[in-house]
């Protein structure tokens, strides 16, 4: 591996791309473990706050009318506080990027949404082998992977694709004080209509090969 250091690979993801399939498979052929909803197990393990706290906020928006009126202002990445504001949103938000800072010192991994590519990339956290990956898709595809992946039927989908995706884009905005869908976020941008699952699991193992990593 490049400089002996982690393979960290984030994936932010449009609800229906195919991200998660993707980065499970990439996971198991690259031998290193994927975080998605574990993130969150994990965050409650390490914080002994219920995890049903967690999974309420997961990838939503919290609730500071300042950040929501002020686009440029944006929670703090300090330590997360234990006194009673602990179970708030922001802080909630602060325990799970501790979490995650704390994986990417340990481990090569790949790491699912909750902003981990903001979270790696801000000045006091040294990640020399961070990829940030985002898979997005056309509207066509995001319903018919729904359908095919959650097992459910084309409103139920199209239902879904719109709201998970607005809150997905609503809690990035909120948390990093940037655009979910800005570009310049990410290392390699792909889009799922023009490539199958297994095809783009291939092209982000390719992309890492020429990063210099070992694959």
């Amino acid at each position: 591996m490049k400089d002996n250091k982690n393979l960290i690979i984030t994936i932010g993801r449009q609800y229906g791309s195919g991200g998660r399939v993707v980065g499970k498979a990439l996971a198991e052929e690259l031998g290193i473990h994927f975080y998605d909803e574990e993130i969150l197990t994990l965050t409650s393990e390490h914080s002994a706050v219920g995890e049903v706290f967690f999974r309420l906020a997961d990838e939503k928006a919290g609730n500071n009318l300042l950040y929501k009126i002020v686009s440029s202002l944006k929670p703090q990445l300090g330590k997360p506080s234990m006194d009673a504001d602990i179970v708030k949103p922001e802080n909630l938000f602060r325990f799970q990027s501790q979490v995650i800072r704390e994986l990417a010192e340990q481990e090569s991994c790949i790491i699912a949404g909750r902003c981990a590519d903001y979270i790696l990339s801000q000045d006091d956290v040294e990640v020399p082998g961070l990829v940030r990956i985002f898979v997005h898709a056309d509207t066509p595809t995001l319903i018919k992977h729904a359908m095919e992946v959650d097992n459910i039927d084309e409103k139920e989908a199209i239902r879904r694709v719109k709201k998970i995706n607005r809150e997905r884009k609503e809690y990035y905005n909120y948390y990093t004080g940037g655009h979910w869908d800005d570009w310049s976020n990410y290392d390699l941008i792909i889009n799922t209509s023009n490539f199958d699952l297994e095809q783009t699991a291939k092209l982000i193992k390719n992309y890492i090969a020429l990063k210099g990593f070992e694959v």
